[in-house]
């Protein structure tokens, strides 16, 4: 078998993962992914013990017990150029023999929940929805570098969604579906629908502060997106990448939004905190 060359799969002095700072037995099976770094220990607080706490540039890593469940929950910080570091980091510390530098022979398939913050393109979402997402599409660039495999449900949603943004130029859409025993888990009667991931906060979310946008509208073209019984109900900047990715590498992904905003009334809730809370708890519960 190959072995991966050093700047390929970049190895710390002391063993960790490049980025992450993390060794193999740093984490548990399931892990828990938030773009905030002190949102971390909003959720490991609720661990009966927490056996480490790591730390590298945004990347912060709480691995603990809840009751007799291992769970590591990590920072990714904002965007899905984060994620494509986060993932393949997570897939090399259970998949990839750090001595020999070759793929395992048996693969290990990680539980991956995000707990993220989103906005609200449907007016009937009021804030403080905690909401499932059913599909990740992807507004960004993260999937052209990597074969994407796509399922048959996931091409037909796909082929709607080309066609409805079709006439915004340089746009090239991907889709994923969340696992299916997750959503039925720890999604179970949570609203769902399709998370929209976006490559950046303002313009690409369709705000305009001073730099004039080159796309107009674009929640207007989100929110009247629909097939069967699919439409587009929130706008992120993580969900897609996750999802793309864990297929990609075996892994099972679900991503819990707890919404903050509402796009199409313009309002922001005053109350952030208590609703991620909200979210924390519900996912650990079903957990």
């Amino acid at each position: 078998m190959q072995k991966l060359s050093e700047s390929d799969l970049i190895i710390n002095p002391d063993g960790s993962i490049y980025h992450l700072n993390l060794l193999p037995e740093d984490i548990a099976d399931t892990v828990i992914t938030v773009g905030d770094l002190d949102r971390v220990g909003e959720i490991s607080k609720h661990f009966d013990s927490i056996e480490l706490k790591k730390g590298k540039r945004e990347f912060i890593t709480h691995t603990g017990y809840l009751g007799k469940k291992r769970i590591t929950v990590l920072s990714t910080g904002i965007g899905t150029d984060n994620i494509d570091i986060v993932l393949n980091e997570l897939d090399a510390l259970v998949n990839i023999d750090f001595q020999s530098r070759e793929i395992k022979k048996e693969l290990k398939s990680l539980t991956i929940i995000r707990i993220g913050t989103s906005g609200a393109i449907q007016a009937d979402l009021p804030m403080g929805t905690i909401l499932a997402a059913t599909h990740g599409v992807g507004f960004d660039a993260l999937m052209q570098y990597y074969y994407h495999q796509v399922s048959g449900d996931e091409h037909s949603l796909l082929d709607g969604i080309k066609a409805h943004f079709s006439h915004i130029k340089g746009i090239h859409p991907y889709i994923t579906g969340a696992d299916q025993l997750l959503l039925e888990t720890i999604g179970k009667e949570m609203a769902q629908g399709i998370t929209a991931t976006a490559p950046g906060f303002y313009a690409p979310q369709g705000r305009q502060v001073r730099a004039k946008n080159a796309v107009p509208d674009f929640i207007g073209q989100l929110n009247s997106f629909s097939q069967d019984k699919h439409r587009i109900t929130n706008l992120e900047m993580e969900t897609a990448g996750i999802y793309a990715l864990a297929k990609t590498l075996g892994h099972k992904a679900l991503s819990v939004n707890a919404i903050l905003a509402s796009r199409v009334k313009f309002e922001f809730s005053k109350e952030p905190n208590k609703i991620v809370e909200k979210a924390i708890k519900m996912v650990l519960e079903r957990l």
